[in-house]
């Protein structure tokens, strides 16, 4: 009789923990977005498969294999199965796991992979409950192999419902000829672009654009399907990218005519390995636009200064002259920046409540599309002036507290860190902090653009703030190079602590700059 009331209280935890972490494995296979090689470099680089959590469910494994008497280890096994599953209910996520229909799908497959492997374990051993809940055991503590055993699973099953939904949204398309579709790609801005682009062509068109940062295929697909109108005019549409092909396959689904390619930086080196596949890819809008069409690229950059463009009339932009259009006359007041877009005849005197370089770069590159698509110079005045700051992308608002926050918490890459750095050093009210945990993604030059990047905050900040250990050496190192006293640098576990520190150093009048925020899966 105790044995089974054992079994029970056993089998009871079991099940509460097989499901909660199977939703925490769904959580890392989405930010992965569902690719197992993906998932699994996450896997065994972060640190995750060797955390005491892991160990812990390895170590009963080990135990209940033993002869260890069932009334006394069961008991024990179930109320650490219970606490570490209250636990990971209660932790807040910046990224927490979002119930999608394909993660729903993914989430049931990984039951059925448990279900199946115990039905197995249990038919093997002629129904034995105590071999059965080991099985179980072994679900709940190797929960990464049963996502990943489901997700390839699944595979076939998406891509079928992903050719159905991709026809539906190609059928939308083509009832639409009147439609004028843009893309806007780049190693970093494109959000930004879209946004502002969207706020001035508004002034003439009805515009849709594909909401936050639905920038993948599917995220195209599902923006035509549930949102698209018969009396939209203008379709603006971001394309992301992590390797080759991927925007080729946005341009192949919905046919540009027209594109921007904000930047081409050393942006997710990891999966492109080299910047020159990294220009291959964001030149494949450029690639896909017709002859009749009109591509805007930012010569800012080396690697699209010196890409020749013979398939489509381009407009090249850039901070200084000697391109189609340029910038002059910045001024940066305390309410609003003022500039002039110069180019082709064109002289058109603008403000705006956006700071940074970068930012009125992107501003460029959507007046050039607005006067392309004949949209009245006062109407471009006026849309510009009433863009709002899109959130963590180098946007300032004041706390009532007297602080300044320069929100730059998206996506960090080396030349957005200069640039947010450059606005924070324009500051002279007070204190210039920086919280940041570095810069993810770089490859191999991780280390050398993160120690270039403490040399740069040494110049422009007062106080730095390094959160987690993930680029911690080669940041400090590069504020040593850069002379940043050692009582000016706090080393912090966590956002947490850091916000703590900050609550305890901060004054009215000083200025805190956010410069990257990792995502979850680089915690």
């Amino acid at each position: 009789m105790i044995t089974t009331i054992t079994q029970i209280i056993l089998l009871v935890s079991l099940l509460l923990y097989i499901g909660v972490i199977l939703k925490y494995e769904l959580q890392m296979m989405q930010q992965n977005t569902y690719r197992n090689n993906r998932y699994w470099k996450w896997f065994t680089s972060s640190g995750t498969s060797s955390s005491p959590r892991r160990l812990t469910l390895y170590f009963f494994l080990l135990v209940s294999c033993t002869r260890f008497t069932p009334e006394i280890v069961h008991p024990f096994i179930a109320l650490i199965l219970i606490i570490l599953a209250v636990r990971e209910l209660r932790m807040k996520y910046k990224k927490p796991v979002v119930f999608t229909q394909r993660a729903t799908r993914l989430y049931v497959a990984s039951w059925v992979v448990v279900v199946l492997f115990t039905t197995v374990i249990g038919v093997l051993a002629r129904f034995d409950v105590t071999c059965m809940l080991i099985a179980l055991l072994c679900a709940a503590a190797f929960s990464w192999v049963v996502i990943m055993v489901a997700n390839l699973i699944m595979h076939p099953v998406e891509l079928q419902i992903n050719k159905r939904f991709y026809n539906e949204a190609k059928k939308i398309l083509a009832e639409m000829p009147h439609l004028r579709i843009i893309g806007v790609t780049g190693s970093y801005g494109k959000t930004s672009t879209k946004h502002y682009l969207y706020r001035i062509l508004c002034e003439k068109y009805n515009v849709i654009m594909t909401p936050g940062s639905y920038n993948t295929p599917m995220g195209v697909i599902r923006t035509v399907r549930e949102m698209m109108k018969p009396y939209h005019e203008v379709f603006i549409v971001e394309m992301g990218a992590k390797q080759l092909g991927d925007i080729k396959e946005i341009c192949d689904l919905v046919c540009p005519t027209i594109g921007i390619v904000t930047a081409v930086g050393e942006q997710h080196l990891e999966s492109f390995k080299s910047i020159e596949n990294v220009q291959r890819t964001k030149f494949e809008l450029i690639d896909a636009l017709p002859t009749d069409g009109l591509g805007v690229i930012n010569n800012d950059f080396e690697y699209i200064a010196n890409r020749e463009v013979k398939n489509v009339p381009v407009k090249r932009y850039s901070l200084s002259e000697g391109v189609d259009y340029h910038i002059e006359d910045i001024e940066y007041g305390e309410v609003e920046t003022r500039f002039t877009v110069v180019g082709e005849g064109h002289r058109i005197e603008l403000a705006t409540k956006l700071v940074g370089e970068c930012n009125l770069s992107n501003l460029m590159a959507s007046v050039i599309v607005a006067l392309y698509m004949d949209v009245p110079e006062k109407a471009i005045k006026y849309g510009v002036s009433q863009i709002e700051q899109v959130e963590h992308r180098l946007n300032m608002k004041r706390t009532p507290g007297g602080l300044s926050i320069i929100d730059d918490a998206f996506n960090s890459n080396p030349d957005g860190a200069r640039m947010a750095l450059d606005v924070l050093a324009r500051i002279k009210t007070g204190k210039r902090i920086v919280i940041t945990p570095g810069m993810i993604e770089l490859g191999d030059k991780q280390v050398e653009y993160n120690q270039r990047f403490g040399r740069q905050m040494a110049e422009a900040a007062d106080y730095v703030m390094i959160v987690g250990t993930y680029n911690r050496d080669a940041i400090l190192a590069g504020l040593a190079e850069g002379e940043m006293p050692e009582e000016n640098i706090f080393l912090a576990e966590s956002f947490t602590t850091a916000q703590a520190r900050l609550v305890q150093i901060a004054r009215a009048g000083d200025v805190v700059l956010y410069e990257n925020d990792l995502p979850d899966t680089f915690k």
